[in-house]
């Protein structure tokens, strides 16, 4: 709790301009990405959603392009977070409605980038959360679109708070990471679903967490988001102080008009 509140603590934020809707939060390990995670987080800190919609991508070859956990709760030191499987029917039955297929339920899985937000959610948020959990194996732009809108039709009307968990580039010296993480969240900034799959298709820019990004930025248009705002980048070499192979981190919010 230390660590987590300490990097949110740092953030140093614009001033709010509206009613936060979404976050997009880097998910390495806290030492690496913690310090720009906190600046997301700090975003959103005292809010007090019923639910939060955490959308990660899924890092393991399951064979399913989309995933939700078969746990009834995720536990981190700071507590049990119990998951809404009201949430995850109806989303379920939704998108096998307009995919053909639906949530691949997983258990025991090894995936660390959606568990990597819990704690920063536990300290920031002031209510008792449920949480809806997706994890995103496909980089396919129609299905990424159809879960952005059905997530924001499933939470229409909910207290709701999304969440997108991605990193950058991967494993470049630090100015070329600049260059590609520099495209990328130029179109976070646009809140351009459709620009974050255009400049990784012309090889511009890289996100680990592709298809959980943008249908985040999808469904935050589609609950009324009306701009996004990158808060913070850097880099593992920033923590490292080895510039020859980073992994690009960036934290933004997106805003709704204020109530």
């Amino acid at each position: 709790a230390l660590t987590v509140d300490g990097f949110m603590n740092q953030a140093q934020l614009p001033e709010p301009s509206g009613r936060p809707l979404a976050v997009i939060a880097p998910h390495a390990g806290h030492l690496y990405s913690g310090p720009v995670a906190g600046f997301a987080f700090a975003a959103v800190c005292g809010l007090a959603p019923q639910v939060v919609a955490v959308v990660s991508p899924m890092h393991h070859p399951y064979p399913y392009p989309l995933l939700t956990t078969a746990h009834a709760a995720y536990g981190t030191p700071l507590g049990t977070i119990e998951v809404d499987f009201a949430l995850v029917n109806t989303l379920n039955d939704r998108l096998k409605h307009r995919l053909g297929f639906g949530l691949n339920p997983v258990a025991n899985d090894p995936e660390h980038s959606l568990e990597i937000e819990l704690p920063f959610l536990q300290r920031a948020l002031r209510s008792t959360f449920r949480l809806l959990p997706v994890m995103v194996r496909t980089n396919h732009r129609e299905t990424c679109r159809i879960l952005g809108h059905t997530l924001a039709e499933t939470l229409s009307g909910a207290s709701a708070l999304l969440v997108a968990s991605t990193d950058l580039s991967h494993f470049h010296n630090a100015e070329t990471a600049q260059q590609l993480d520099q495209a990328m969240l130029e179109q976070v900034q646009a809140f351009s679903p459709e620009g974050l799959f255009d400049v990784e298709e012309q090889g511009k820019g890289e996100a680990c967490g592709l298809g959980a990004l943008a249908a985040v930025l999808w469904a935050a248009k589609a609950l009324g988001g009306e701009r996004a705002q990158v808060l913070h980048y850097a880099t593992s070499g920033d923590v490292t102080g080895d510039k020859r192979s980073v992994v690009g981190y960036g934290a933004a919010v997106i805003w709704s008009a204020p109530q």
